[in-house]
């Protein structure tokens, strides 16, 4: 108790350099929050857009193919296996047909992947009724960052050119019947939407299948002879891995901050302790131990921690509380780097994220007090009182 009082009367003694150690301690708090909560935000978004847009509860790829290498689109496709007919007769498992393709949009050529898919699929989020068009020209389903790379809208046509599964090109009109918005660039660019049942007529390829996608209802998912199936583990580890990369970024400006806030700490009590060496020679000479008084002047650093958390508190839970609100609104360029990113990103703020911040702080402020209060062992109390310390 003694220390803490003698702390706080040192600390409200040194006045403006106590406040502005404080100061650049409740930014490190605020802006490591803030970059955590930003990126645990995103993680959060993308996975759960991925699940609602892409992946659904995992999907089975046939073993034949790879999406990783495009030699093997061509020929990695076959029959349902018998052990999901069951649930995708339920409407538990969505079957989806990948071919190669190219569309020549006013002119120009640009790869492109067909996807077929039932119109009346409810597994993921993608508009899929319209491909339900009774209409001659093939109906295409695309995101708006393909229809912004290809210049087409709803209602226009465009040449699309394909090969079958017996090596023969053919072409034919597409028509654009819907433009989805969606987070999740995997879905929209370079893609196209159409009905299942055309692309396997287009593809010589009746009831064969390239992926199986899974309702999120069904959490045991069975074995099938030919299919692999791949899981949350599997599939997200990208967004994971670019996550971790931002993570690792952000903990380099981390590290700066707390050094910055470390070596003002560390330089006031090494003021500290030079101009109060009388005091402090007096205090051994009066019978306090070394090691109370390095008690007092640890304590009195660790103090500069709690008052920078409260000030932190002040300012900065009104200010995040607004972020987590109203989200952090991403540059446009973010739309075109073909990253699960959404227009706004909430920052996720959770007691273990404010909690674990704090404490590494704290045990950094502390540290970094008591390697000066160290100096006070060595003090001759004599020649402290005299004004001398060595």
């Amino acid at each position: 108790m003694i220390a803490l009082k003698l702390a706080y009367r040192n600390l409200k003694g040194a006045g403006l350099r106590t406040w502005l150690n404080v100061i650049v301690l409740s930014f490190a708090y605020v802006i490591i929050i803030f970059n955590q909560g930003f990126l645990d935000g995103w993680s959060r978004q993308a996975r759960e857009d991925m699940i609602d847009w892409e992946i659904g509860g995992g999907v089975y790829w046939n073993a034949a193919y790879d999406p990783y290498d495009i030699f093997t689109i061509q020929d990695g496709h076959g029959l349902p296996p018998s052990a999901l007919q069951g649930l995708i007769e339920d409407n538990l498992a969505e079957p989806v047909l990948v071919a190669q393709a190219a569309i020549y949009p006013e002119g120009r050529v640009q790869s492109i992947l067909l996807n077929g898919i039932d119109p009346g699929q409810t597994i993921l989020k993608l508009p899929t009724a319209p491909l339900a068009a009774d209409i001659d020209e093939i109906p295409v389903l695309i995101g708006t960052r393909m229809a912004k790379r290809t210049g087409l809208q709803e209602g226009d046509f465009v040449t699309v050119r394909w090969r079958d599964v017996n090596d023969t090109f053919d072409a034919t009109e597409a028509k654009v019947v819907k433009i989805m918005k969606t987070n999740d660039a995997n879905v929209d660019i370079g893609q196209l939407w159409v009905p299942m049942n055309r692309l396997q007529t287009m593809m010589s390829a009746r009831g064969e299948a390239t992926t199986i996608i899974l309702s999120p209802e069904i959490t045991d998912p069975p074995a099938a002879v030919g299919w692999e199936f791949k899981d949350y583990n599997f599939l997200l580890k990208e967004v994971r891995a670019l996550i971790k990369t931002k993570s690792i970024g952000g903990s380099t400006m981390f590290i700066l901050l707390l050094f910055l806030a470390g070596l003002a700490i560390f330089d006031s009590q090494m003021l500290a302790v030079f101009k109060r060496r009388k005091e402090i020679g007096t205090l051994i000479a009066l019978g306090m131990t070394r090691t109370r008084v390095v008690r007092i002047f640890t304590v009195e650093g660790a103090m500069h921690g709690i008052l920078a958390a409260l000030v932190a508190a002040v300012y900065g839970i009104p200010l995040l509380g607004m972020l987590a609100k109203s989200g952090w609104a991403m540059p446009e360029v973010a739309d075109t780097m073909g990253i699960v990113i959404a227009e706004k990103i909430f920052p996720l703020f959770s007691i273990g994220l404010i909690a674990g911040t704090t404490a590494v702080v704290m045990i950094t402020v502390t540290i970094v007090s008591y390697i000066p209060a160290r100096k006070i062992a060595q003090l001759n109390p004599t020649e402290a009182i005299k004004g001398k310390i060595s």
